[in-house]
């Protein structure tokens, strides 16, 4: 008779999978963060790419993680520790046990611990989890390669094509560590591989085996643990990406406008899937262009704006540099363009597998002349669509070029996300100019609110040329003449300037709080967590995160000099804070600053934070 299991129901759980470069930990993260995003749970994932395009198998450089963090109610951050730490070799065990909570499950790979393997990770001793300090009892020590092989003895695969293989089992014993439903992983599995059903079906047969390993053998020598979801909320979920849900916020705002969508791009790490992706929807009128370099990749997109798409340019830092020509031809011809910047480390070619938020102040001021751009930052991989659809929609309807910010964090990680419905989005109406001024229009002619109306090519009557050069503001014409230059240098300033974004949102204890933390974009689950955390200890706390960072929103001011400590938190040097006090009088906050190329830890923000109340 079989004991009977007992499962606990928990609130939430970070796992951690790790192994070397080409052991599929990112797929097999991305599976189970599917498999629970489809029963409701909240998630928030951070895959941790090594910085080697192909480090030495079992080496320590050359490991690759990925995190999820699972909850019944709201999750904010991929976690500070795992619960669960899953390590194929040598090397993994090495290095990410530290990021394992003390009382953590180990799954490890004993097939992958020889002594070659202990060498390459420089264990000094065979007892590898005495010499790292660990309770074997904590520790699933499974024979997992050699399982695997058994599993697919009768496939007729090649042994590489069998050690692929090995991610799946791992994901199959952390399915049934928490008590999965493996259909979805099944059907994700048979998806993917359509075209190779073989490859599908043998990955499932892993799976299915990984998952009978640990109900034969109760490998958790503890629980099975159940995370019911709290809130359900009816609709369509998938896990995305936030690069992948950048791109449908850039579908979804062409088709509200009736435009087609124009991407340049040139590829560069961590923004290229956003290129992947926007090739693929070719049926829905994208366009895209794997350009020479970054900045054709931007001036093609001037070219498409002009005549009368949508347009897009993806990259990262480095390529911000090198587009920025392109961008202030955009900026003085007033047409409509988003510049996507996936944020990473820096500078020059720096960290480009990692994240920070560096590019703030480049974004903002990094062009010649007076060049103003309205600048959005996202604030999860979920936002990454909104904000998406906002930045379009402002470039648009306001005929300027847009700046939006992502990093490598929100880029690569994923959330659980609601499909929107398209006609419940805000419309998207740009300022084309009307018939009535036909014989009368001139090219830099102004709307009400200060906007250059737009004149798409191709409309008999409303002819006319752009370019890089100043314009007179009534006729059009190339004019050096000084009067005019300071004027259009205000009109342009004056047309960003006024552009209504929406306030500025104070959560937590927004009306006697003690301490104020504000940060912008990417930050914001951790912050959130870290609010959360000190209130729960009986402090008082809000938090406001920047969404909208140029125009400010109106209460701005406002909001900022209304508490007595403010601190500003960022993954740079205070590039936000420097702009913060350019902006607001007064204004003097505390800085937390890190550029370490990872996430912020919740538990060190808490530590921080409680030193300045």
């Amino acid at each position: 008779m079989s004991e009977k299991l007992d499962i606990k129901e928990l609130e939430q759980v970070v796992v951690r999978f790790s192994g070397d470069s080409g052991d599929g930990m990112q797929l097999a993260g991305n599976i189970f963060s599917t498999v629970s995003a489809t029963v409701g749970n909240s998630i928030s994932t951070f895959p941790d790419y090594p910085a080697d395009i192909r480090a030495p198998q079992g080496s320590l450089t050359g490991v690759s993680g990925f995190q999820v963090h699972i909850g019944a109610g709201q999750v904010y951050t991929p976690g500070d520790l795992c619960d669960v730490l899953v390590a194929m070799n040598a090397a993994a065990f090495k290095t990410q046990l530290r990021y394992a909570k003390p009382d953590a499950t180990i799954i490890i790979d004993t097939d992958a611990f020889g002594p070659k393997d202990l060498q390459k990770a420089e264990f000094k001793t065979d007892d590898y989890i005495a010499e790292m300090n660990v309770d074997p009892d904590r520790v699933i020590a499974c024979p997992l390669t050699t399982m695997v092989k058994e599993a697919l003895a009768e496939s007729g695969m090649d042994v590489k094509s069998v050690l692929k293989c090995r991610n799946m089992f791992a994901l199959g014993l952390v399915c049934w560590l928490f008590d999965r439903n493996l259909d979805v992983a099944f059907n994700f599995l048979r998806e993917k591989f359509a075209k190779k059903p073989a490859i599908a079906e043998a990955n499932i047969k892993v799976i299915q085996a990984g998952y009978d390993y640990g109900h034969n053998t109760h490998s958790s020598a503890a629980n099975v643990y159940r995370i019911e979801t709290k809130d359900k909320k009816p609709g369509r979920y998938m896990d995305i990406t936030g690069n992948k849900a950048t791109a449908y916020g850039f579908i979804a705002a062409a088709e509200k406008a009736g435009l087609q969508l124009y991407l340049g791009s040139y590829p560069i790490t961590p923004a290229t899937d956003v290129l992947h992706e926007l090739s693929k929807h070719k049926s829905l009128g994208v366009k895209t262009v794997q350009c020479e370099d970054e900045i054709s990749g931007a001036a093609s997109a001037v070219g498409a704006s002009f005549a009368g798409a949508l347009a897009v340019t993806s990259t990262s830092g480095p390529g911000i540099c090198l587009k920025s020509e392109a961008m202030n031809l955009a900026v003085i011809m007033e047409l409509p363009l988003v510049v996507l910047d996936v944020q990473r480390g820096g500078p020059a070619t720096g960290l480009p597998t990692k994240s920070e938020q560096t590019d703030l102040l480049q974004v903002l001021f990094g062009r010649n002349g007076e060049s103003p751009m309205p600048v959005l930052a996202a604030l999860s991989p979920t936002d990454c669509f909104y904000a998406a659809y906002d930045a379009a929609k402002i470039a648009l309807e306001h005929m300027t070029p847009v700046v939006l910010l992502t990093d490598a964090f929100i880029a690569n990680g994923s959330g659980a996300f609601k499909l929107p419905e398209l006609d419940k989005m805000p419309a998207i109406c740009p300022p084309y100019v009307p018939e009535e001024l036909r014989g009368s229009w001139t090219p830099y002619m102004r709307a009400e609110n200060g906007t250059r109306y737009w004149a798409v090519p191709g409309r008999e009557g409303f002819e006319h040329i752009l370019g890089g050069l100043e314009k007179d503001s009534k006729t059009g014409a190339i004019s050096t003449n000084p009067e005019n230059h300071d004027l259009m240098t205000r009109l342009r300033a004056e047309k960003v300037a006024n552009i209504e974004v929406p306030d500025l949102e104070v959560l937590g204890d927004k009306d006697d709080a003690d301490l104020l933390i504000v940060g912008f974009g990417s930050t914001y689950g951790h912050l959130h967590a870290a609010m959360d955390e000190l209130r729960a200890a009986g402090h008082k706390v809000a938090l406001a995160q920047f969404r909208y960072i140029n125009p400010l929103p109106a209460n701005t001011a406002e909001v900022l000099t209304k508490y007595p400590k403010v601190v500003v938190a960022e993954q740079n040097m205070g590039q936000l804070a420097a702009y913060l006090r350019m902006k607001v009088d007064n204004f003097v906050p505390a800085q937390f600053n890190q550029v370490k190329g990872q996430p912020f830890v919740v538990s060190e923000l808490v530590e921080a934070f409680k030193e300045l109340l």
